[in-house]
């Protein structure tokens, strides 16, 4: 009984890992396809690749996630909170998706096992929920927004008296690069939640000890987000790529170099789940405030702004309603 509810807790997290690609491909490629700099299908298959290979470059985020937000109890009811927390966020993700909000699938998986944990009187670790994901939420987005305005004026400097048609050809042959960055950088974040949660419910279980994510973990995970990027998220796509702002190639190349910056420091020097769709929209935001605030069609961001701060206790809410439909399967 216990090793079935352990598989079926690991296939909903490779759902909700292929949920997570196929929400969150616009991330990597919306600004290079917006530009033009390449096909959608092609930027797809490129983000596919990269997102496989950047979910093999660390596992500490992995055991951020796996560690550091609750602490389970061992058994079914520890399982029982882990499946709910991955259906509360399958749940958002699918909302969101819907409406083509660029909410963050980090934050509903870190909401869903907040929710999941509280409902069934379970040990929330504050702490690490504070340092690891609220300051890294609040701070990432500015961080996103100044760097990106920032790298966006040096380029209107360094390249002042180019002609612009040349200029628009080199930074599309010079997106291809900024997209395949943040693409892998997409990987090396958000695979590993979903490595993190398997690794919880195999301990949990009594399946595994420690925090050390067995190489099968990384290549489920690896291949479940790859395979849900290329299945692609139209909707998303178009809400990043077009109606925040206008983007020319350079603008998409600075947006795109500033986020995959923001997505590797956290991931190797502070092991912080940050959402890399918050990352990408701010640094958009930065780039276009650079041409006129005008610009930016700041109702649009704002839309996404509310979803950004709903999505923590919207998802909490959804994972603690699956929490007590589920709890008495788990008994």
């Amino acid at each position: 009984m216990l090793l079935a509810a352990v598989i079926v807790v690991i296939a909903v997290a490779v759902v909700f890992d292929y949920t997570n690609g196929f929400h969150d491909a616009a991330n990597a490629i919306a600004t290079s396809v917006a530009t033009r700099a390449l096909s959608p299908r092609v930027a797809l298959l490129m983000a596919a690749v990269m997102n496989l290979i950047g979910a093999f470059l660390g596992t500490e985020v992995a055991s951020t996630v796996g560690s550091g937000i609750i602490e389970a109890p061992q058994g079914m009811e520890g399982l029982a909170v882990v499946l709910a927390a991955l259906l509360g966020a399958i749940a958002w993700n699918l909302v969101t998706w819907w409406f083509g909000l660029p909410s963050s699938s980090s934050h509903a998986l870190i909401g869903g096992l907040v929710g999941a944990a509280t409902a069934s009187a379970g040990t929330v670790k504050w702490g690490g929920v504070v340092d690891k994901v609220l300051i890294p939420m609040v701070l990432s987005p500015v961080v996103g927004f100044v760097l990106a305005g920032l790298v966006m004026i040096a380029i209107l400097w360094i390249f002042k008296d180019r002609r612009p048609a040349k200029l628009t050809r080199g930074f599309r042959v010079a997106q291809t690069v900024s997209a395949a960055a943040m693409a892998l950088g997409h990987g090396l974040q958000d695979a590993q939640k979903t490595m993190g949660v398997i690794v919880l419910a195999l301990i949990v279980g009594g399946f595994h000890q420690g925090t050390d994510v067995p190489w099968w973990v990384v290549l489920i995970s690896a291949g479940a987000l790859s395979a849900g990027t290329y299945a692609g998220g139209w909707r998303i796509m178009r809400t990043l790529g077009r109606r925040i702002i206008d983007l020319d190639p350079p603008r998409g190349f600075a947006a795109e170099l500033t986020a995959s910056a923001v997505l590797y420091t956290t991931a190797f020097a502070f092991a912080a789940p940050i959402s890399t769709t918050q990352t990408i929209t701010s640094s958009i935001l930065g780039v276009g405030a650079t041409k006129r605030l005008s610009a930016v069609r700041w109702n649009v961001a704002a839309n996404i702004a509310v979803a950004w701060v709903v999505t923590l206790p919207a998802a909490a809410l959804c994972a603690a309603l699956a929490f007590w439909a589920i709890h008495p399967l788990f008994t």
